[in-house]
Formats: C-alpha cells, sequence, structure tokens
C-alpha cells in the first residue's frame, strides 16, 4: 500500500510541470480587431525620402486569466513576389506588464524593408517600379506555435485612417489669446 502510494505521489509530481508549461492555443485566448495596413513616411536622408508598409490592430485577451507573454510578427510581401520583403515583431505583454481578461492593446507592426525616392511620399504610389504590397499577422501566447490572425492588402494611403479620421474630429487650436493693451500712462 505504501510503495503504491509512492509511486502515485510521483506520478502527480512528474505530471504537474508538464500540465503547468502548457502553453494556451493563440486562437482560444486572443482576439483581433480593427486591422488596417497603410504605408508609412520614415525620416528622410538628404534628399531621399522613404515609405514602409504598417499595420495596425487590436489584439483582446478573451481569456479568463493575465497573459504574461503575447507578441506579435508580420510578414511583409509584394504582391506577385513570394518571398518574404520584410517583417516586424512586436512583444505586446510582459509578466511585469501582463494583458488582463479583456483588456486590449494596440499593436503596430512596420516593416524593415521599404521604398525609398527623392519625390514626396504619396508619388512614389505612381512610379513604374512600385508593387503593392500584403501583410500577414501572426500572434503567440508563451511557448505557443505562431497562429495566423489576419493578413490584408496594405491600401495605398499614407497613415492610417483611424489617426486621419481622430485629427479630423479634434477641435481646431484656438488662437493665442491677445495680449492686453499696454498700460496708458497715468495723468496726475
Amino acid at each position: 500500500m505504501r510503495g503504491m502510494r509512492a509511486r502515485w505521489w510521483l506520478l502527480v509530481l512528474a505530471v504537474t510541470p508538464v500540465a503547468a508549461c502548457h502553453a494556451p492555443d493563440p486562437q482560444a485566448v486572443l482576439e483581433v480587431t480593427d486591422v488596417e495596413a497603410y504605408w508609412a513616411v520614415d525620416p528622410p536622408s538628404a534628399e531621399t525620402r522613404y515609405i514602409a508598409p504598417a499595420a495596425r490592430l487590436h489584439v483582446r485577451n478573451k481569456g479568463p486569466v493575465d497573459l504574461r507573454s503575447v507578441q506579435a510578427t508580420a510578414t511583409f510581401r509584394r504582391k506577385g513576389e513570394a518571398q518574404t520583403w520584410g517583417s516586424d515583431w512586436q512583444q505586446i505583454s510582459t509578466t511585469i506588464k501582463p494583458l488582463a481578461p479583456g483588456q486590449t492593446a494596440l499593436v503596430l507592426l512596420k516593416s524593415d524593408a521599404r521604398y525609398s525616392s527623392p519625390v514626396e511620399p504619396e508619388a512614389m504610389f505612381t512610379h513604374q517600379m512600385f508593387k503593392d504590397a500584403r501583410v500577414e499577422i501572426f500572434l503567440r501566447v508563451g511557448s505557443s506555435a505562431w497562429s495566423k490572425f489576419a493578413d490584408a492588402d496594405v491600401a495605398r494611403r499614407i497613415g492610417s485612417r483611424e489617426i486621419e479620421q481622430s485629427a479630423a474630429l479634434a477641435p481646431s487650436p484656438s488662437p493665442p489669446p491677445s495680449p492686453s493693451p499696454s498700460p496708458s500712462p497715468r495723468r496726475r
């Protein structure tokens, strides 16, 4: 009886670490919304201007527990080409700053590959060598496998629609207050 009880405890101890290390299925605990792909303007260098494809999305923890390690990656490809053109990776949550149940995080992913030209960024879209791009977005939780959550065409637009709309709705800055009139000299 005593030997059987000892074997049972050994079995429990052997199985416990495996269960504790099990990574959740990203599709079961995460939700992606508001995916938007567009072109971002990078800082110029002398007369050269740059644009890079970017993606913006919201990631929500739809599970019941804090998620301490959520990561996102994006793969950018030019249309008509099979190989990866550029990519990005972001740490969404950490042990210090977990993604709580119901919490949503804004994620911005921008390709490390970009177009360059001496023309204004918007003019690059009409160049004969310009190719549209597409993005695929993957997430993982802890040590889980990467799971594809979204893909989208990169719109021929500079900047996010959400930022564009926010700017349009923002009140125009009020004029600075006019200086008070200078005091008049006193009469005696």
